[in-house]
């Protein structure tokens, strides 16, 4: 690889605006987000899941096919 056309890589800590905080790599100095994993509906559980026809649903209903 060539000499200085790299950004550095770093560990940095990243912080969600529920307070939980973490280590990971970048490029960036500090990196802070509005969702994690602690505070995310689909990993904590709380994701209500609705029943929604895809197409192929639509279409046996709109021509009476079971």
């Amino acid at each position: 690889m060539r000499e200085g056309i790299h950004p550095e890589y770093n560990n940095i800590k990243v912080t969600c605006v529920c307070g939980e905080s973490f280590e990971t790599g970048s490029v960036k100095k500090e990196l802070r987000v509005e969702i994690c994993y602690k505070c995310h509906p689909f990993y904590t559980g709380s994701q209500r899941t609705i029943e929604i026809g895809g197409r192929a649903d639509k279409f046996r209903k709109k021509y009476g096919i079971n």
